[in-house]
């Protein structure tokens, strides 16, 4: 889709209630759902987390949307798929200031220049005990797109028409943080399997996505 058309249509977001759990829940497990039905995440005193579903035009002014393949690490999202972002720091403003500056920091886009419009429904991603709080943001120009070395394996540049092909939606047989060989809904998208928390937040954008454009 061209990006004057979709930065036209996008500004219908803001009016647009969000799909919330449900459509998060297509994308997840069912292991994962039994889990986050019988959990008081209160309780568990989650650390949290602002990310950034960032869109931009490429150089043919075509819409796409920005992920991250993480470095192999110690870790229970080690060499995963997900959204620019991270941890809150003691001293950020507020999530969305912490979605914005972690966006910069993992992917070299300004803060000033990132307009966002949306903040999606919460997710708790049990692994690792984090909320995670998705932003959906716009900037108007073609970004050089620089990969923060100590954390990102790869800039992955998703095509808006890919992301909304609903042949890439699949089922694949991971195993995974807290299973073994468990069939995971999730995304195909530029020779990448996306699933977890980030196809979770990923399917709620996408069912937004359906309603405003």
């Amino acid at each position: 889709m061209n990006f004057t058309e979709f930065t036209y249509k996008i500004s219908n977001l803001k009016n647009l209630e969000l799909p919330g759990v449900e459509a998060q829940y297509k994308l997840a497990p069912i292991l994962r759902i039994n889990e986050l039905s019988n959990i008081d995440i209160k309780a568990k005193k989650p650390n949290k987390a602002g990310v950034m579903a960032l869109f931009y035009p490429n150089k043919k002014e075509i819409t796409h949307l920005v992920l991250i393949l993480r470095k192999t690490y110690k870790g229970v999202h080690s060499n995963q798929v997900g959204f620019p972002g991270g941890r809150v720091e003691n001293f950020d403003k507020n999530l969305k200031y912490t979605a914005l500056r972690e966006t910069e920091e993992e992917v070299g886009i300004p803060q000033s220049e990132v307009r966002v419009v949306k903040k999606l429904t919460k997710l708790y991603i049990p692994p690792s005990n984090f909320w995670v709080h998705p932003y959906v943001g716009l900037i108007d120009r073609t970004p050089k797109l620089i990969p923060q070395e100590s954390e990102v394996e790869k800039i992955l540049e998703i095509d808006l028409e890919d992301f909304m092909d609903e042949r890439n939606l699949i089922s694949k047989e991971l195993t995974t943080s807290y299973a073994k060989n468990i069939e995971v809904p999730a995304f195909s998208l530029n020779g990448h399997v996306v699933w977890g928390a980030t196809a979770m937040m990923l399917s709620e954008l996408k069912d937004l996505m359906k309603l405003a454009l």
